[in-house]
């Protein structure tokens, strides 16, 4: 009982080669209202982990099937999830906003961090690549189709 509401707000820069459709982040940020921030650099971590989880998410990760219904990306050689190298540093802005439900005046931190990704990276996507992005993953051959569309359209 009482763990309140939380809100975020994602704030990336990213780049698209339009010869390839590879992106690269340049920049990530994420706002976020932590209540009482009880361990601030656990907060920090749990914000930072929702951005890296949700860069893959928006970029890379997709289950792949073959025709005959296999999986063919079962394994982390495979499944592309993203690796130190694929990240900027991401930054983090702890507001303290407290919960006045809650006798700590905290709130959620972990599960309020893996929702705006998606929407930032579709729109800091589709502003490098000139056209709009709806679909995850927005990999290299999905940004490429897409830039393709839109030159033909």
């Amino acid at each position: 009982d009482g763990a309140g509401v939380s809100f975020a707000t994602h704030i990336c820069d990213i780049e698209v080669d339009p010869e390839t459709g590879t992106t690269r982040v340049l920049r990530y940020t994420v706002v976020q209202d932590a209540g009482k921030a009880v361990h601030p650099t656990y907060v920090e971590g749990q914000y930072q982990g929702g951005a890296a989880q949700g860069i893959g998410w928006a970029l890379n990760e997709e289950y792949i099937y073959g025709k005959d219904g296999r999986l063919q990306n079962p394994g982390f050689l495979d499944y592309r999830i993203p690796v130190c190298s694929d990240l900027p540093m991401i930054d983090t802005q702890i507001l303290e906003i407290p919960n006045p439900n809650h006798p700590y005046g905290v709130r959620g931190v972990g599960e309020t961090s893996i929702v705006p990704p998606l929407a930032a990276i579709a729109n800091a996507v589709s502003n490098a690549a000139g056209v709009r992005m709806t679909h995850i993953p927005m990999s290299p051959p999905r940004i490429l189709a897409a830039i393709e569309a839109e030159r033909e359209g």
